[in-house]
């Protein structure tokens, strides 16, 4: 099952916080896409998801400077 979190309006540190939270509510192998802005959030995110275990599926531009990741649990 897919999820989707629209982080475009957090800043650092609470971009990660907001998607960490979101995980957590998630059952193994559901996933999560997440909206969010180039910078700051693009960098860290998908890192800190990498670290906390979890799996970077992709990476996708958007208009605008936003991302769409998504992550699996």
């Amino acid at each position: 099952m897919k999820h989707f979190l629209d982080i475009t309006h957090e800043t650092c540190p609470m971009t990660f916080v907001k998607v960490k939270l979101m995980l957590a509510k998630l059952g193994k192998g559901e996933q999560l896409e997440v909206l969010l802005n180039d910078g700051e959030p693009l960098e860290n995110v998908p890192r800190s998801c990498e670290e906390q275990g979890y799996k970077v599926l992709s990476v996708e531009p958007r208009d605008g400077g936003q991302h769409m990741v998504l992550v699996e649990k």
